[in-house]
């Protein structure tokens, strides 16, 4: 009788571990994975200029095209030109920042750039053009042979989202 009282437990419980087993499968469920790829955000610019060869003569005007390209699929970004001009330059040049450029300080000048799917570019310079000083002579020339004016750009980008403005994102790039 233990025997049989024995087998009769054991096949209760086997029947309800195999209900309760069965319901468990049949009342689960899964779903299909989720993946969360985090990429890097990024901003590619350059500094052009297809013009190299600046002969002065008192009067004429020069073609000088610094051109910062902001490239596609570039984050919106505060960009950023640094003009930075020898002590003897304006005695021989004048020139004027483009339209849509900001001065910030000092020979820093920057404009907001949104996103884009396309290459975005901006020249640097009015007319992308300097003149020479109507009332430059022989003397300053002769001069200039051995301490020529120079005129020198170099081109920044900082991202916009999280920057609140110019001020801080200049920060960034020149602490």
């Amino acid at each position: 009788m233990k025997k049989k009282t024995l087998a009769l437990v054991l096949a209760l419980t086997l029947l309800v571990a195999g209900v309760v087993g069965g319901t468990l499968a049949w009342l689960t469920d899964q779903t299909a994975e989720v993946k969360n790829t985090f990429t890097v955000g990024d901003i590619n610019i350059g500094l052009t200029e297809t013009t190299a060869d600046y002969k002065m003569v008192p009067g004429n005007t020069i073609a000088k095209d610094p051109t910062v390209t902001v490239q596609a699929n570039s984050e919106a970004c505060w960009l950023f030109v640094q003009v930075t001009k020898s002590e003897n330059l304006d005695t021989f040049i004048t020139y004027a920042i483009a339209e849509g450029w900001t001065e910030l300080q000092d020979g820093v000048y920057y404009r907001e750039v949104p996103a884009s799917a396309a290459d975005q570019t901006f020249s640097v310079l009015a007319g992308n053009t300097v003149t020479v000083n109507n009332t430059v002579t022989k003397t300053m020339l002769e001069t200039a042979k051995t301490d020529a004016p120079t005129l020198t750009f170099k081109a920044y980008a900082v991202q916009k989202d999280n920057v609140a403005s110019a001020s801080d994102a200049w920060a960034k790039v020149n602490p």
